[in-house]
């Protein structure tokens, strides 16, 4: 099989904005491997789905031989998979902790040191983080301390990998969602959650893959946080 084709690694792969994900780079061209707890093998022969536990360095592992054993290249990768939990601080138990720092951060890092260790040899690359505006803006009556912590991770780590890789090829940026209609929210849920943002409206999973294509595009873009929440970065 050629290994001239572009190739897309996706965490969380199996719903809501990673599905997104998927289908767009499709569309694209793009072979993707696509991972996350329950995804399963599709129709489609150029997406390989892996099941598995991105918090296990096992599971990483194995998303990225397949990527090269099947289309012999990393072109992309987009940290999608993610744990959000709203509960006062003190309510947070040590089983909710290590459930978001293994998704969110450790996830995180063995997936995305494998994949720019192969970025390095092909010469170029790019890494995109799934983040939150909660890292630059509380908003009062929806604790989210964990989401801060580890999402604050991801949000930190674009910059300096950004810096430290430019000069190898390889780009690294970040989008930031608001709250996005997916599966994960109720109807009712959503008619609350579209008062936090000065829009007053809820996203579309299409605007979040239109902003991820969008630095996919944007070769010169590095280092960069794309906001996409209605301005609930920008204040309310």
């Amino acid at each position: 099989m050629s290994n001239e084709q572009k190739v897309a690694v996706i965490t969380g792969g199996s719903q809501g904005i990673g599905a997104g994900l998927v289908e767009g780079y499709r569309q694209r061209g793009y072979r993707v491997v696509a991972t996350s707890r329950s995804i399963k093998q599709g129709s489609d022969a150029n997406v390989v789905a892996v099941a598995g536990d991105i918090a296990d360095r096992d599971t990483a592992e194995r998303v990225i031989d397949e990527a090269i054993s099947r289309f012999g290249r990393v072109d992309t990768l987009v940290n999608n998979a993610g744990i959000f939990m709203a509960k006062p601080f003190t309510d947070y138990t040590a089983e909710d902790y290590a459930a978001m720092i293994g998704t969110n951060l450790t996830g995180f890092f063995h997936i995305t040191q494998l994949a720019i260790a192969q970025m390095l040899k092909q010469g170029k690359g790019h890494v995109v983080n799934i983040t939150t505006p909660f890292v630059n803006q509380a908003i009062a009556g929806i604790p989210a301390a964990l989401a801060n912590i580890t999402k604050g991770g991801l949000t930190s780590v674009v910059k300096e990998l950004a810096v430290e890789y430019a000069e190898k090829g390889i780009r690294v940026n970040a989008v930031a969602p608001g709250f996005v209609r997916t599966p994960l929210h109720t109807a009712e849920a959503l008619d609350y959650l579209k008062a936090f943002n000065p829009m007053k409206q809820i996203g579309e999973v299409g605007d979040i893959v239109d902003a991820v294509l969008y630095l996919e595009s944007a070769g010169f873009a590095t280092g960069e946080i794309l906001y996409v929440d209605g301005g609930q970065n920008a204040g309310r």
